[in-house]
């Protein structure tokens, strides 16, 4: 293991941090996506990711992780399993400037990209999905991904093939829900083929000729399909669906953050679950 200490804001490699954390192409090329704070990391590392590069700061992180044999100046790295490659040290200035908010510990990790397909995923045995037609905002798809893992969803897949699931917002707003809930960008067709294939019920959110949500039966195999507010699903997954369901509005408004709408549905099949 290799491990450095980086002062200036010029160096090569802390501009290439800089540029994967802003630029989605930089991703791709690379392979390489990056992941702030300690919560974050682990799940990252449970998952069976590999840390590229570790990057430090030891202002911050302080005693909050152990300082082993042959460390007693720096950072002991064999507290972060799977951590092959390198280590790197950073003041607090540079951590400051490469950091999306506070309280991540004093850690960013350079993580190997991993493709991730629907003939990866591992179902149950009445498996429970969330499936998002063209999700709008990494900020609602991370907080899907929360109630995703609370509920313990098999799998949350998102119908838009160019959605990148590395996208530091997502994975700050899922605080790493993308990595303990099973994530799979596709398309409809191929989704829509998927779950047929699994004997999975569909059952999309829409408001015209749908039954109340509770009165759907959601201890099967069920994917709860929703589509963005402003316009919904398409009628490629109305006509796909076995059942419509709606989630009662009492006010004048129609259309529920696709999050909350999202937590609703998957905790109405944990209650059938469970009742």
């Amino acid at each position: 293991m290799r491990t450095e200490s980086i002062t200036s804001a010029q160096n090569p490699k802390f501009k290439n941090l800089l540029l994967l954390q802003e630029k989605s192409k930089a991703r791709r090329e690379q392979g390489l996506f990056v992941v702030e704070g300690r919560r974050e990391l682990e799940h990252c590392l449970e998952a069976g990711f590999q840390v590229r590069t570790l990057f430090v700061c030891p202002e911050i992180v302080g005693d909050r992780w152990p300082v082993g044999a042959g460390h007693d100046d720096g950072f002991d790295s064999s507290v972060i399993p799977g951590l092959t490659r390198n280590l790197i040290e950073i003041p607090e200035a540079l951590y400051r400037k490469a950091a999306y908010r506070e309280g991540t510990e004093g850690i960013i990790a350079e993580v190997e990209c991993r493709e991730r397909r629907l003939e990866d995923l591992a179902l149950t045995e009445n498996p429970l999905v969330v499936v998002l037609e063209s999700v709008e905002k990494p900020g609602n798809l991370g907080a899907v991904l929360r109630s995703a893992d609370a509920a313990r969803a098999d799998a949350v897949i998102v119908c838009d093939p160019l959605t990148d699931l590395y996208n530091p917002n997502l994975i700050r707003a899922s605080l790493g829900g993308i990595f303990t809930v099973p994530t799979v960008a596709a398309s409809s067709e191929e989704t829509i083929a998927w779950l047929q294939a699994h004997g999975i019920r569909i059952l999309t959110a829409q408001l015209q000729d749908s039954s109340w949500y509770y009165d759907v039966d959601m201890t099967v195999g069920t994917a709860l399909v929703m589509g963005t507010e402003s316009t919904g699903l398409t009628d490629l997954w109305r006509r796909a669906a076995d059942a419509h369901i709606r989630i009662p509005m009492l006010g004048r408004l129609d259309s529920l953050n696709v999050s909350v709408s999202a937590a609703i549905l998957l905790f109405e099949a944990v209650r059938q679950r469970n009742a």
